[in-house]
C-alpha cells in the first residue's frame, strides 16, 4: 500500500507552520556578518558563528552606519520561512554593532524591567524651571562636557553652576554618579541637574545604562536632564530622566533661556505696563474733566438763582 505523497508546497507549509508555532519573534542573535550585499534599498547577509549560519534580510534600513563583512553585530528580528526559495531566514528589525552582545542584552533586560515598573512614564516627568537660579552638573571635571556646558551657559544666560565631579566610565562611575545625585538633592541649591558626558563607545556608556543610576535619577526630587552625548543611541538614563538632550551643549541650551529672548520679553511686559498706565491715566483725566465741566461746578450761582 502506497504511503501519502506530499507536494513540495505541503512540506514547506508544514515547516512554516512549525516555525511560526515556535514563536521565534523579537529575538536577539549575536554573530558575524558575511556575504553582505545591498539590493533595491534592502540589506541581505548571513549571520554566522563557529557552528552555524543564519540567512538575514533587512528591509529599508535606516542605520547610522554601514554594515561590512566580518563585522560583529547583535540583531533583533523574527524567523520566518520564505516559501518561494524553501528557506528560513531572519527578518531583521534592529542591528547593534560591536562585540557588545552580552552588554546589550543586559541593557535590554534592564530597560524592559524598568519600563514595566513605570519608571519611563510621562506622568513621572518633572517640569524644568524656566529660569534656574543654580544648575547642578554631574560629569567629569576634566572632560569636554563641562567646558561645553559652561560655554553655552555663559553665552545664553549666565547662571551659577554647582559641579559634582565624577568618573563617567568604568565600574566606579556607577557608584559615584548615584552618590552625586543624592548629594545635590541633599544640598538643595540647584533647581535642575544635568547628568552627562561626551560621546563614547557602547562599553563607555554602560554606567548610564545601569539600574542603579536609573533609579537614582527617578528618585531625584530635582529635575534631571540626561546628556550622554550620543545622538543615535538612547541610554536607560535618557528614558528615565525628566528630559533628554543629545549632547551636553544641547542640555545647557535646554535648561536656560536665551538672554536676548528674556530681554525682549521684559521689554514687552514693561511696554504693556506703560500702555496700561497711560490708558488708566487718560480714563482718570477724562473722568475728572467730566466732573469739572459739570454745570453745577462751572456755574454754581446760576443754579442757586434758579
Amino acid at each position: 500500500m502506497l504511503k501519502k505523497i506530499y507536494s513540495v508546497g505541503e512540506i514547506t507549509e508544514y515547516i512554516k507552520k512549525a516555525i511560526n508555532e515556535a514563536n521565534i519573534n523579537d529575538v536577539w542573535v549575536e554573530g558575524e556578518i558575511s556575504n553582505f550585499r545591498m539590493a533595491i534599498g534592502h540589506y541581505f547577509f548571513y549571520l554566522k558563528d563557529e557552528n552555524a549560519v543564519l540567512r538575514c534580510v533587512m528591509f529599508s534600513p535606516s542605520l547610522p552606519y554601514q554594515l561590512k563583512n566580518g563585522m560583529k553585530v547583535v540583531i533583533k528580528g523574527d524567523v520566518r520561512v520564505y516559501e518561494r526559495k524553501g528557506i528560513y531566514q531572519m527578518y531583521v528589525k534592529d542591528i547593534k554593532i560591536g562585540g557588545v552582545g552580552e552588554l546589550f542584552l543586559k541593557f535590554v533586560e534592564i530597560r524592559e524591567k524598568l519600563k514595566k515598573e513605570g519608571l519611563f512614564d510621562e506622568r513621572h516627568k518633572k517640569q524644568l524651571p524656566k529660569i534656574p537660579s543654580m544648575i547642578g552638573v554631574i560629569t567629569s571635571p576634566n572632560g569636554a562636557a563641562i567646558k561645553d556646558i559652561m560655554h553655552v551657559i555663559e553665552r545664553r544666560f549666565p547662571v551659577p553652576l554647582l559641579l559634582a565631579p565624577v568618573r563617567v566610565q568604568g565600574e566606579e562611575a556607577i557608584k559615584e554618579i548615584v552618590n552625586a545625585i543624592k548629594i545635590l538633592n541633599e544640598d538643595g541649591r540647584a533647581d535642575v541637574i544635568i547628568v552627562g558626558r561626551g560621546g563614547g563607545s557602547w562599553e563607555d556608556l554602560m554606567p548610564f545604562n545601569s539600574e542603579e543610576v536609573a533609579r537614582a535619577i527617578f528618585e531625584s526630587s530635582i529635575p534631571i536632564v540626561s546628556a550622554i552625548g550620543h545622538e543615535t543611541d538612547f541610554t536607560i538614563s535618557d528614558f528615565v530622566a525628566d528630559a533628554r538632550a543629545p549632547t551636553p551643549s544641547a542640555a545647557a541650551e535646554l535648561v536656560v533661556p536665551d538672554k536676548k529672548d528674556v530681554e525682549r520679553h521684559i521689554v514687552g511686559i514693561v511696554s504693556r505696563m506703560i500702555k496700561a498706565m497711560e490708558t488708566k491715566k487718560d480714563m482718570a483725566s477724562n473722568f475728572l474733566n467730566g466732573i469739572v465741566n459739570r454745570k453745577a461746578l462751572k456755574y454754581p450761582y446760576e443754579l442757586i438763582s434758579d
